[in-house]
């Protein structure tokens, strides 16, 4: 509480640059006022300053300015003086008043804008799509400094999403938004080897765009040459393995972790400090490897999972040569197999979601995909589960052809034993190449590993029989179930009624079979005939690997769906789609996550000779199955979704080659080669708004259909469900334009555009009947059915 202040009569109140404190104070804790205040001259002085506030035209927020002055009145005398206080009630004025009132004016302005935007920051509704914006939109240095900082505050999954826009800020604008984003990059970098390895591979993808003289002195450059010389280890790292790591509440000091001027702490999750470090020497050369840095030239923290890397993308460029898929296919089996022999090692799948260590890769399994120029191939790979990739010890080697059902978990786990610094050494750069199982273990390994079987275990031929003896057994009481002898006829005679379409072996199309396997089958068969399928932590993965092909547009294509995705969760739009993970490595090679249970449409009418409507009534059954009528609803709504995104995105090359099918109706688009800006040979030939077939509406029951109005309807809440959060998806793509050389933004008016199709300005029922136009537009469009046409003409696509 602030003391009241009065001059005596005959004195004129003054401002300087403080307060001043004139005569007769009262202090604060006097209780009576013994000082006779003159009305008269309180009343002048009151006056005197409203007159000079009105002049400096100073605004506060009221927390802070009450602060700074008291809050006391004088009485009203008359009721004109308090209608006047009513037209022109006083202001509070700061403690300091500067000499300038122009500048005061200006600068407390700036103030009360920086204050509410600190405000907004601090809130809760400020999440990292909000910080990307700011960060991207703002020139103010401080602004940029702080939303820096703040990153150390949000999940690690929430910025990996914006990871690209990050590093692309980073790569391509100016020096004051790169020292904003590098503290941030640098601190999770040395927490996550896989992390480093990801940002390593972005930024070397982005700044491929600059020019070559000025990308080596570049940013970009400079710190993916930091990350990759391993000079960006944990700080516990030289106090040993076994350094304690930090508590999940724990505050870092900003200046040791690199953190902009703010000063400002935040939160951090559990450090991932350690980690081992044992991992020996490079890869031996072989024939998908041929040119292998040394281990002492290439850190030992990253080695591994490089040349584990570089070898899957080198095998791609050899397939590339190749002139026929058969001799693609018997290489790339061949070159697996030697990679095989390499593993188990400290290497992992990127696009996995958990933490895992790759112990062997069932080579015969590989396929070669359809693409007419580049050899994609995908590749299943078998992991073990574990906590950390990085710390837990890396699982022994079985072979192939020995230990069958003399296994034990306990002696194979060395995570679960401790094991000795030798053992632990195995990984991807030292394990020997075996060309026999008598090389790759001793007799004392051997001896070690027949072990009498755990209590309950049972081989894979016994399965069967052990099943049976536990239902027999089981003294678990069960309530009967009763069924009515018609639904039991019924259910067979459906059953009977469709057979699901087993795809047939084609030379030309080797895929098509592999891809048309259940999942689970797919994974009960490999778990069978792999030495490491007995395990509890054993998991089967699948990987795409894609070299030749610039994969930035599909990792772009990525963040809108999984956005748009988010947002019609969000708003209860039962739309479905299907965003499957990109990994950037270079401007040329990546890898993709595949689509299970699913076939591109052009498998489905080559190898089933059917109409669309057909194989679905073959796949799931009649049209009053209940089988049938999930699947045309799933249909439906991913149709609706898809439908969607091809229109905002603007996608092309739309042939049945690029539309899948998978075994719940669902259809999924791939390959976002071609979107916004950018049309295969940029003729822009498609010109519908979405692609939608007479097969496709024959499947929704036809124009006149439920499921074709509900199709109509889902469109529309999903339209105006995404511009509620347009800005959202458009920051996403504005962001990625900011220096780069992709086709997708070629032209001036991509994010005009982009925006535009939003349509912001339309109302609900101008919505609805520009979604009646283009679906009636796209039915009908010529360009379509041309398109298809031209591509079974050229590339054999049905």
């Amino acid at each position: 509480m602030w003391s009241a202040v009065v001059r005596p009569v005959g004195h004129t109140a003054k401002f300087s640059n403080f307060w001043s404190p004139p005569l007769d104070i009262i202090s604060e804790d006097a209780v009576v006022l013994d000082l006779v205040i003159n009305p008269e001259v309180a009343l002048k002085a009151c006056q005197e300053v409203l007159q000079k506030v009105k002049l400096l035209k100073v605004e506060e927020e009221p927390e802070l300015l009450q602060k700074c002055i008291p809050q006391w009145r004088l009485p009203k005398e008359t009721e004109e003086e308090e209608e006047e206080e009513k037209r022109d009630p006083p202001r509070q004025i700061t403690q300091t008043c500067p000499q300038s009132q122009q500048q005061n004016g200006d600068q407390s302005s700036a103030a009360a804008k920086q204050s509410l935007l600190l405000r907004l920051f601090e809130s809760k509704l400020f999440d990292v799509s909000m910080a990307m914006s700011y960060l991207y939109k703002s020139k103010e240095p401080g602004v940029q400094a702080y939303i820096g900082n703040r990153l150390f505050s949000f999940s690690d999954e929430d910025v990996d999403f914006h990871l690209p826009q990050l590093l692309n800020m980073y790569v391509h604008m100016d020096e004051d938004m790169g020292d904003a984003i590098r503290p941030y990059v640098v601190h999770r970098c040395r927490q996550s080897i896989a992390f480093s390895l990801q940002t390593a591979w972005l930024l070397g993808a982005y700044s491929s765009d600059m020019h070559i003289s000025t990308q080596r002195h570049s940013r970009g450059t400079k710190l993916r040459k930091l990350i990759l010389s391993d000079e960006l280890k944990p700080h516990a790292a030289s106090k040993g393995v076994g350094a304690p790591s930090l508590a999940p509440d724990s505050q870092i000091n900003p200046t040791d972790a690199y953190l902009s001027p703010s000063k400002r702490t935040h939160q951090r999750s559990k450090s991932d400090a350690t980690h081992c470090t044992s991992l020996g020497t490079s890869l031996k050369r072989t024939a998908s490897n041929p040119k292998v840095e040394s281990g002492y030239d290439e850190p030992l923290r990253l080695t591994p999972q490089r040349e584990f890397i570089k070898s899957l993308i080198s095998i791609g460029k050899q397939l590339a040569t190749l002139p026929t898929k058969e001799q693609k296919t018997w290489q790339l089996i061949s070159e697996l197999s030697q990679l095989n022999h390499k593993l188990p090692a400290r290497v992992w799948l990127p696009t996995a979601a958990f933490d895992h260590h790759v112990v062997r890769m069932p080579h015969t399994q590989a396929v070669v995909l359809n693409s007419k120029d580049k050899a994609p191939y995908i590749i299943y790979v078998e992991v073990l589960e574990c906590e950390r990739f990085e710390t837990s010890g890396i699982p022994l080697r079985i072979p192939e052809t020995r230990i069958r059902s003399a296994r034990s978990a306990d002696n194979l786990l060395p995570e679960c034993i401790g094991i000795t610094a030798e053992q632990r050494a195995v990984s991807f750069s030292t394990v020997p190449n075996y060309d026999n199982d008598d090389e790759a273990w001793s007799v004392d390994d051997i001896g070690e590993l027949e072990v009498e079987l755990p209590e309950g275990h049972t081989s894979s031929s016994d399965n069967i029989s052990q099943f049976s003896v536990d239902s027999i057994t089981s003294t678990e009481s069960k309530e009967p179930v009763f069924m009515a002898a018609g639904d039991i006829r019924r259910r067979l005679s459906e059953n009977l009624a469709h057979t699901p379409t087993t795809f047939r072996k084609d030379p030309e199309d080797p895929s098509a079979v592999a891809l048309k396997e259940p999942w689970k089958e797919k994974v009960r068969r490999i778990r069978e005939g792999s030495p490491y399928g007995h395990l509890p932590n054993w998991r089967l993965l699948s990987v795409i690997v894609k070299c030749g092909d610039d994969l930035r547009q599909e990792l772009l294509a990525f963040q809108v769906l999984s956005q748009l995705q988010s947002i019609w969760e969000q708003e209860r739009v039962p739309l479905w789609i299907k965003p499957y993970k990109i990994l950037v490595m270079s401007s040329d090679s990546g890898m993709i996550e595949p689509v299970l249970n699913a076939v591109s449409l052009h498998q489905v009418r080559k190898q089933s000779q059917l109409s669309l409507l057909d194989y679905f009534l073959q796949e799931h059954g009649s049209y009053t199955n209940e089988a049938f009528l999930t699947a045309r609803r799933n249909f439906v709504e991913s149709c609706a979704g898809y439908s969607l995104i091809c229109y905002l995105l603007q996608v092309k090359d739309r042939h049945n080659g690029n539309i899948l099918l998978d075994s719940e109706g669902h259809i999924i688009h791939i390959d976002f080669g071609f979107i916004l800006s950018s049309s295969p040979r940029n003729l822009g030939f498609e010109t519908s708004a979405f692609k939608l077939t007479s097969e496709f509406v024959d499947v929704m029951g036809g124009l006149d259909g439920d499921m074709f109005n509900y199709y109509k309807v889902l469109m529309l809440q999903g339209l105006i469900a995404a511009r509620k959060h347009m800005e959202k998806v458009v920051q996403i793509v504005e962001i990625m334009q900011q220096g780069s050389h992709l086709p997708c933004f070629h032209g001036s008016s991509t994010i005009r555009h982009l925006k535009e199709r939003f349509h912001m300005s339309l109302t609900e029922e101008q919505l609805q009947v520009l979604v009646e136009q283009m679906v009636d537009g796209s039915m009908r469009s010529i360009t379509t059915k041309l398109y298809d046409g031209f591509q079974y003409f050229t590339n054999g696509i049905m």
